[in-house]
């Protein structure tokens, strides 16, 4: 795939949906995300906020839907194995590993709500027979249920909420309000991944089939903030 295509196409005149608007309504996945140009990177930050792209060009410009779910994966630096204990980084310095990780600008780490570290499997998990996950047919339903109560409750998911929706959906009691207060404080974290984490939050308390977001909710949510406190 080549980045600079997204929703841009050089060889005419007439803007053309690129791999942004071709996954409106789907996933747009991104594998070894600091490898692409940053300036690229940024150009989703739009998008992810607004649900579409605007091209303009000298003549005319052109609206196309992109609202899709991005999905990126990257390693912590570039060989891949800071903080391995059984295969160390022999390359790579910290501050090699931190230019590493700020190729993701800021604004662009801001709009993903679930920052997520996974670890390498140990050997002896990869050589032993480990016990079965929970089945994806449990998920679903689980999902689904938690889509449902979305529906009915605020006619549309939970990512949409925006404004005084948001607020009313996501009321927090006090004990919880002290404790986003602190987060957002203490890791420095702007408005909008304020409202991001009410969003994520909501959802774990859905898929638990709770009505009330509780401090256990936000806790889970704010974990994931895991670029934001790197």
């Amino acid at each position: 795939m080549s980045v600079a295509s997204f929703d841009r196409n050089h060889s005419s005149s007439l803007p053309r949906p690129g791999e942004i608007s071709l996954a409106h309504n789907g996933v747009l996945f991104l594998d070894e995300l600091p490898e692409f140009d940053r300036r690229v990177l940024d150009v989703l930050r739009e998008p992810m906020e607004t649900g579409h792209v605007v091209i303009s060009r000298a003549a005319r410009s052109a609206r196309f839907p992109a609202r899709f779910q991005l999905v990126a994966a990257m390693n912590p630096c570039p060989c891949g194995h800071l903080n391995q204990p059984e295969r160390r980084c022999a390359q790579c310095t910290p501050e090699s590993a931190a230019r590493y990780q700020a190729r993701i600008s800021g604004p662009l780490r801001d709009r993903i709500d679930i920052q997520i570290e996974v670890p390498a499997i140990p050997t002896r998990e990869l050589i032993d027979q480990a016990e079965p996950g929970e089945p994806s047919a449990r998920v679903r339903e689980r999902v689904t249920r938690a889509w449902a109560r979305q529906l009915e409750r605020q006619g549309c998911g939970n990512a949409q909420l925006e404004h005084a929706a948001l607020e009313r959906h996501c009321r927090l009691a006090p004990r919880e309000r002290t404790l986003l207060g602190n987060a957002i404080e203490t890791l420095g974290l702007s408005a909008r991944a304020y409202h991001r984490i009410l969003r994520v939050a909501r959802s774990i308390a859905d898929l638990e089939g709770s009505e009330t977001i509780h401090a256990a909710h936000l806790s889970e949510a704010i974990s994931y903030r895991r670029l934001d406190k790197a």
